[in-house]
């Protein structure tokens, strides 16, 4: 059995703490209900909302094709990442000169490359499940769609239950969409893992920074925060310091 080296076992355990912690403070934190992917549930609601009251829903059911063929794109990239990693285990010894030979690399035993391969496919095999589940859920969730009560009976509290149904379903199927994504952000800090434990706390500790700021900090996260009236006017509306005329300067 290989044995990791102290300096690797801290840097998976920060990996792992990472990870997991992380996936805490987005799902059941108050902090997290303030994050992009908590907000879009509200909308999820209106949407379904807004759905009862349409007598066409043709967009409805384009935007719910759009949701599942993202959902298979990702679960069929899982696979074929899934296969690129187990076919990289018949070149570990040409990948393992390669990687002596870089600035960061460092010398490797065969066998605890081979285990560090095989968690690298564990994580893909892991997106793979989160977003064929997805998948499945946006399935069933497309039938939902289909089955909705028609706009005259929208105020009934049957057709107001159904609505707050479907937006659940369809919060469960993007929860599991972003745990997949999740697996594949942290997959690529992984990678640094095969340069080094500290390369590895290196790179998960930049796609924490990464993914914190696109949750909590980023443009998109301002645009559905309440701000300054002065800042959403358009430029040439915001208030500027007025210059004195020519005869007053005089």
């Amino acid at each position: 059995m290989p044995a990791f080296t102290l300096p690797d076992l801290a840097a998976f355990a920060w990996f792992a703490s990472a990870w997991i912690g992380y996936s805490i403070v987005i799902e059941k934190t108050a902090k997290g209900r303030g994050g992009l992917n908590a907000l879009m549930n509200a909308y999820r609601d209106e949407w379904m909302e807004r759905l009862l009251a349409r007598d066409v829903r043709m967009v409805d059911a384009q935007v719910t094709a759009a949701l599942q063929n993202g959902t298979a794109f990702f679960a069929s990239t899982s696979l074929i990442a899934v296969g690129g990693t187990l076919t990289l285990l018949r070149s570990t010894d040409e990948i393992l000169t390669v990687v002596a030979l870089l600035p960061f690399g460092t010398a490797s035993s065969r066998e605890l490359w081979e285990l560090k391969m095989l968690g690298l496919a564990i994580i893909f095999v892991y997106a793979f499940f989160k977003f064929a589940w997805s998948y499945r859920l946006f399935n069933y969730f497309a039938i939902m769609v289909g089955a909705a009560p028609p706009p005259a009976e929208k105020d009934s509290a049957a057709a107001q239950a159904f609505a707050h149904r479907a937006s659940r379903l369809c919060a469960d199927a993007g929860r599991h969409f972003n745990r997949g994504q999740r697996a594949f952000f942290f997959a690529l800090g992984y990678l640094g893992w095969f340069l080094g434990p500290i390369p590895l706390a290196l790179t998960t500790t930049g796609i924490l920074i990464v993914m914190w700021r696109r949750q909590f900090l980023s443009e998109t996260r301002r645009a559905f925060a309440a701000v300054d009236r002065d800042d959403l006017a358009p430029p040439a509306a915001k208030t500027r310091p007025l210059r004195p005329s020519p005869s007053k300067r005089r």
